[in-house]
């Protein structure tokens, strides 16, 4: 039986009334529209219709008419709609009218760089992602719901029924979870996902997003992924476990290096390290972003690797004797409000591309890289990542390695997009300047 009959299948046998057509938008913003039961066949089929220059980031209006055509493998019933009237989704292709993949998707973004993977000679990229948020009493402004901290219990945690439900909510979608527990910082909190290929897990990154929105506001609380709404707490990041395997063998392990890392590991480690400065601005996108990533708040700003060191821009897990294919990376600097599918697209690219050109990594800097000071990092050799997104956007658009990866289609409207933000921001009086400043002047 083909996908498309399971979908048709499983739609009858839940009476599934209606299914809505996920795709996001050039920021990671989720779209939606529904059809009915009656329209699914063709769905699946042709496609459905809709105007492309109303998506952020897509067409331009005389090019408009774009195309979602669903993938029948994400078909899943919504668990927090109505259980009288069936909910269920699938997650879209973008097409343009004639049939071919629209460049400026960005699902088919991150398809193009695992073709570029597999034409290298790997056949997976696994990613498990640890996306961190906060709860807060409503989303007029950011009040916690708990003073907990790190893996705290109840009464100080009071959000543990919501993780349960939300954890079962995802279990219901075929989401696998690992565990879930409080946060540092007060009402914040992680659901981690097991590990899985890097486009189901993007497309389980955006299910998993929504999913903790929804199931928060069954509680009468909001729940945001913005990295820093709390002044002097840590922000939401979101630490990414990356590694590349041929067939069933993991191409990041060597079991005679002494730190049990492949050539292809040290490389591609090289790649992320070397082009992290381009791609910050779209693994950490907004100007609020880059309030999380400042040194201390346990957030990585030094560009270095470490196999214990959490201040360092990527650990390396040690590796547990027996546990070859565990072995992988972690990309810290990365934050849970960007677009998966770009993140990885970006992250994927630049670690291909330290393979491809052979790059070279120095030792593991494994002491606390903020204790050092500015003299000191620099005779080690350790640089910054950009301060601020009009920083990281700068070096963005003078990278092949961005616009390469995204397209020049959708690389110059997200460089457009990021310096419209720049903008913005640098427009506004704030409430800082307002205390600091009018008393006084």
């Amino acid at each position: 039986m083909s996908s498309k009959e399971k979908v048709m299948e499983q739609v009858v046998e839940n009476d599934v009334e209606f299914i809505r057509l996920w795709f996001t938008d050039l920021n990671g913003f989720l779209k939606s529209f529904a059809i009915t039961q009656d329209e699914v066949e063709n769905a699946l089929g042709r496609g459905m219709g809709f105007d492309g220059s109303s998506i952020t980031g897509f067409q331009d209006i005389e090019e408009s008419d774009m195309i979602a055509m669903p993938d029948p493998d994400t078909f899943a019933i919504l668990p927090w709609r109505s259980r009288e009237i069936v909910v269920g989704r699938m997650i879209c292709d973008i097409l343009q009218p004639g049939g071919e993949p629209y460049e400026g998707d960005p699902r088919y973004i991150l398809k193009r760089a695992l073709e570029k993977m597999k034409k290298i000679g790997f056949d997976h990229f696994y990613v498990g992602p640890e996306l961190e948020f906060f709860y807060f009493k409503s989303s007029q402004k950011p009040e916690p719901i708990d003073s907990g901290g790190y893996f705290d219990l109840t009464p100080l945690d009071m959000a543990s029924n919501l993780r349960r439900d939300t954890v079962l909510s995802l279990q219901k979608l075929g989401i696998n979870v690992e565990y879930s527990h409080h946060e540092v910082a007060p009402s914040q909190h992680e659901i981690d996902m097991r590990y899985d290929d890097a486009l189901k897990m993007a497309d389980n990154m955006v299910t998993y997003r929504l999913t903790v929105k929804e199931i928060a506001s069954q509680y009468g609380v909001y729940a945001t992924f913005m990295p820093k709404p709390l002044f002097g707490e840590n922000g939401s990041g979101m630490h990414v476990h990356q590694s590349l395997f041929k067939g069933e063998k993991n191409a990041f392990f060597d079991g005679n290096d002494k730190y049990h890392l492949s050539d292809d590991c040290k490389a591609y480690i090289g790649g992320v390290l070397k082009h992290a400065p381009e791609i910050v601005s779209i693994l950490a996108p907004w100007v609020n972003s880059f309030k999380r990533l400042v040194p201390g708040y346990e957030a990585p700003v030094y560009i270095a690797w470490s196999q214990r060191n959490r201040s360092a821009l990527i650990r390396v897990p040690h590796y547990q004797p027996g546990r070859e294919e565990a072995t992988r990376i972690e990309v810290r600097c990365p934050d849970p409000s960007g677009n998966p599918y770009l993140q990885l697209a970006v992250m994927l690219r630049a670690g291909l591309k330290g393979i491809e050109e052979g790059y070279d990594i120095s030792d593991p800097m494994e002491l606390n890289l903020y204790d050092l000071t500015d003299a000191e990092r620099n005779e080690k050799g350790i640089e910054a990542l950009p301060g601020s997104l009009e920083e990281a956007i700068t070096q963005t658009e003078n990278s092949e390695l961005v616009k390469e990866t995204l397209g020049s289609h959708s690389f110059e409207r997200f460089v457009t997009l990021k310096k419209k933000e720049v903008e913005e921001y640098r427009l506004q009086v704030t409430e800082y300047e307002l205390q600091k400043y009018y008393p006084i002047l």
